[in-house]
């Protein structure tokens, strides 16, 4: 691809923060901010993956903390969307739909249609993206003239509605996290017409210490802490540009003990002729759905189980085939699998994990806070749904949206000027 000459003077810039180990940022040629873009506000979507409701305040984390007190917040917990997973709820940010809308039903999954399967670890597929519906932010942007970036964001190094961002990287978990804030602040210091106007940022850490340590270890104490230095340094370098930039830091779900081993569905009934993926089950007829439903509906177990189309409403995962059918829900902190690998090592569970319903388990709630000239202070929020995230975030940035399942109603609070209907 040919770079127009508006994007030489990033070629520096994007290489703050940059060993010789490290990647160059990906710079996709789109042109200019339009005109009447220019003059817009700015977003900046943190991501703390696996940072539970609760752990700004059970571990201290001052500066979160702190833009809780100033900004907004909400105190309870942000609801993750079902299954409370890191893909379906990071895209479910960032379409405002459910993922039986968009698509990304968990990490990893099984399309009967294509008959192919999706994981989040394969670059093949979570790099196409003819698997993900819906419009993410960064694409609605392009489509209206105002540039992007993504700093790290489950989707975003695919073409997902025609549209990649301006700029991006493809992930690399062990990009050093200070450079990561150095290249956002890079990306703010642009030229007005090179500068993008949304940014994504993503940081891993608390994540993986729920899982191996649990979420009452040290590890996952000390993991808060230092994400929450970061976002004091971010916060800082922000109000040192003296720019309208609004700061939401959110996270996807939460971090729960796991009690027992593993649980294997197939010691309760025959999954002969089933395509399974983790949990997740395919029968190739309804006679088969419904002969696993029976057995598994029998058993006295640490699960329920669901034909799909009767899966409760509130958890919105009954109506597309690549959830599977028959479904099942965690009663509590389980470790369920439809069986044990054959060709594998068999390890034991993680110490921790998510993935449940968050109205059985609230400790799969999220964070959410939010501090700028959009946002008004103080602000305390009651429990609401994330899929309410990208309704904000359009409006803070005066984008055009197709209707999608969050409302700008359940945050219109949070701005500091009322949105009109």
């Amino acid at each position: 691809m040919v770079r127009s000459k508006w994007l030489l003077p990033l070629l520096f810039l994007c290489l703050l923060g940059r060993s010789s180990a490290q990647q160059a940022v990906i710079t996709v040629d789109h042109g200019p901010n339009a005109e009447a873009q220019q003059s817009k506000h700015y977003v900046v979507l943190v991501s703390l993956d696996g940072f539970r409701y609760d752990y700004a305040k059970k571990y201290g984390a001052k500066h979160l903390l702190a833009i809780a007190a100033h900004g907004a917040s909400v105190p309870e917990g942000m609801i993750p969307a079902y299954p409370s997973l890191t893909f379906p709820n990071h895209y479910t940010l960032v379409t405002g739909l459910y993922p039986e809308h968009h698509g990304i039903v968990a990490n990893q999954f099984y399309d009967p249609e294509r008959k192919e399967k999706y994981s989040y670890t394969n670059p093949k597929t979570s790099s196409d993206g003819s698997w993900y519906g819906g419009t993410p932010l960064w694409s609605l942007a392009e489509k209206q003239g105002m540039r992007s970036a993504c700093f790290f964001w489950p989707g975003s190094e695919a073409e997902i509605a025609g549209e990649r961002p301006t700029y991006y990287l493809h992930f690399d978990n062990k990009y050093p996290d200070d450079r990561r804030i150095d290249q956002v602040m890079a990306w703010l210091k642009l030229p007005a017409e090179q500068r993008p106007h949304f940014i994504t940022l993503y940081y891993a850490n608390v994540d993986h210490a729920g899982h191996e340590y649990g979420p009452d270890s040290p590890q996952t104490a000390e993991a808060v802490k230092h994400v929450d230095e970061l976002m004091g340094t971010l916060e800082e370098d922000i109000k040192a540009l003296h720019m309208p930039v609004d700061l939401i830091i959110v996270s996807d779900h939460g971090m729960e003990k796991i009690q027992g081993g593993w649980i294997d569905l197939d010691k309760y009934a025959p999954l002969d002729g089933l395509i399974t993926v983790g949990d997740l089950l395919y029968a190739p007829t309804e006679a088969a759905a419904n002969a696993a439903y029976q057995k598994l509906k029998a058993a006295d177990a640490a699960f329920m189980v669901y034909r799909r189309a009767n899966v409760p409403a509130e958890l919105h995962f009954n109506s597309n085939p690549r959830e599977g059918d028959p479904i099942i829900v965690a009663r509590g902190p389980y470790a369920i699998r439809a069986q044990a690998p054959t060709d594998l090592e068999d390890k034991a569970p993680t110490v921790g994990n998510h993935g449940f319903d968050p109205y059985m388990m609230p400790n799969m709630k999220a964070v959410f806070y939010a501090e700028g000239p959009d946002i008004r202070p103080g602000v305390k929020l009651k429990p609401f749904e994330n899929v309410n995230v990208f309704p904000l975030i359009v409006k803070i940035l005066g984008l055009e949206a197709p209707p999608v399942d969050g409302s700008l109603g359940v945050l219109s609070g949070v701005l500091s000027e009322p949105a009109q209907p």
